[in-house]
């Protein structure tokens, strides 16, 4: 039986998987080409509808939905209360909630 030196493992590995990467980018740039009408089709369906906005984070009602956001939801407990969810701390309100010269609502 023959053993297998330590480099000549990792070199096949590496090899493996830089072959592995370059499937995935080829797959991807023909995929891209494939769906591109797919994906015009339902941006323009989302457009249409005026459908809301992507779900970033899945923590608090507040984060998932940024344009349906009120100045108060994070302070759900008492106005100083603290942020319960990290995401609430990445994000800042929608700006035409903390813009001083828009009417609210």
């Amino acid at each position: 039986m023959t053993s297998c030196r330590s480099s000549s493992l990792f070199a096949a590995v590496i090899t493996g998987l830089l072959l592995l990467l370059l499937l995935l980018l080829l797959h991807a740039g023909y995929r891209t080409g494939y769906d591109r009408p797919r994906l015009q089709g339902s941006a323009e369906l989302v457009r249409t509808l005026g459908l809301s906005d992507l779900c970033l984070f899945t923590e608090a009602s507040y984060t998932r939905h940024l344009s349906q956001a009120d100045l108060r939801t994070p302070f759900q407990e008492y106005p100083l209360a603290l942020e319960h969810f990290p995401s609430g701390s990445l994000v800042p309100p929608p700006s035409h909630l903390t813009d001083t010269h828009a009417p609210h609502h």
